[in-house]
């Protein structure tokens, strides 16, 4: 359960004596507390305004490593976030697909970011991403995902593409333990006879060559370790947004219309060709069935290119300026319709 749709965190940093850090929060509607961080030129000075969300078990201190000089000169604000329940903001008792997006959506008026703004959605934070296009189309200028989770439930998916596919069964059972049995799964995923996240991090059965190389550079998944997860509060919100992400959604993602009818705007997703968490063929199919959403692929990639040199400017080009790398064109498949 705790090795799908994951990204890495930077290493923590001491910002105040105690080493306990201490962020910028906002007060919701509801009373809730979200913690942020910003990034790039000022938001007043912003010719393009940038959300980042996070993806499971990581933070608003994600590392997104785009060039300095790239974001000075196309003047990019960007807004990193804690989602409901990491880091340092509060968690959210009734989150859902909506609630994500109204998060953001109440995060940047309350921050005065803008009218319009971009949504950059990371693994799991894609559902996130998914939520924006459904909810507040109106105000996303455009979107980016990147390896992002997709769930089996979709009823767009035909049997003929996923019926086989054995990660299909894991998710189905754990989502189920995480419904029905949470205390036994929390017992579970505690148990010292278990692997170290150690162990799994440099497991081919996650990870390809890339990413373990990525993996021996960048500490790993700290808020995924036995003694985190032994904390109720880590293992709820881990558990409730494992539930949204892979639980039945309102909506089916397939059926979106386009939400940039007159190119104001634009979509892409990029994938690892060789993602071992969400299969390349099947994250094809999806944008097969929205030709408005532009498909990257890294050839050799894994599910952590979000940390691969030069992605991130690429990402940024294409997204703001139109311009296409050819490196990330993909290859030449038959795709399942």
């Amino acid at each position: 359960m705790f090795y799908q749709g994951t990204q890495l965190p930077p290493p923590k940093g001491n910002d105040s004596p105690d080493g306990v850090r201490v962020s910028p929060r906002v007060r919701l509607s509801d009373g809730r507390y979200l913690a942020y961080r910003e990034k790039g030129v000022p938001k007043d000075q912003a010719k393009h305004s940038i959300i980042i969300v996070h993806g499971f078990g990581s933070s608003k201190d994600m590392n997104f490593l785009a060039p300095q000089e790239l974001i000075d000169e196309l003047g990019i604000y960007i807004l990193q976030y804690d989602r409901a329940g990491y880091g340092e903001s509060d968690p959210n008792p009734k989150r859902s697909l909506k609630s994500e997006a109204l998060d953001i959506e109440e995060l940047v008026d309350q921050l005065q970011i803008g009218s319009k703004f971009y949504v950059i959605g990371v693994s799991m934070g894609s559902y996130a991403t998914w939520s924006c296009l459904k909810y507040i189309p109106n105000r996303i200028a455009g979107v980016a995902m990147i390896a992002p989770v997709i769930n089996y439930q979709w009823p767009s998916f035909p049997g003929s593409l996923i019926k086989e596919d054995y990660r299909m069964k894991l998710i189905k059972w754990t989502v189920l333990l995480a419904k029905y049995f949470p205390r036994l799964l929390q017992w579970w995923v505690t148990q010292k006879w278990l692997p170290s996240n150690s162990v799994i991090e440099k497991n081919p059965a996650f990870f390809n060559k890339r990413d373990i190389d990525i993996l021996e550079t960048i500490p790993g998944f700290p808020m995924l370790s036995k003694d985190r997860l032994r904390e109720q509060v880590v293992f709820d919100t881990l558990r409730d947004d494992w539930m949204v992400a892979f639980g039945k959604w309102e909506f089916d993602p397939m059926k979106l219309s386009n939400p940039f009818p007159q190119n104001t705007g634009s979509a892409h997703i990029w994938q690892g060709y060789e993602d071992k968490v969400v299969p390349s063929q099947i994250q094809r199919f999806v944008t097969e069935k929205l030709p408005w959403i532009q498909y990257h692929e890294v050839p050799d990639g894994g599910h952590l290119i979000v940390h691969y040199s030069g992605l991130c400017e690429a990402i940024l080009k294409a997204l703001l300026l139109g311009e296409q790398n050819l490196s990330y064109r993909p290859r030449s498949e038959v795709v399942v319709s």
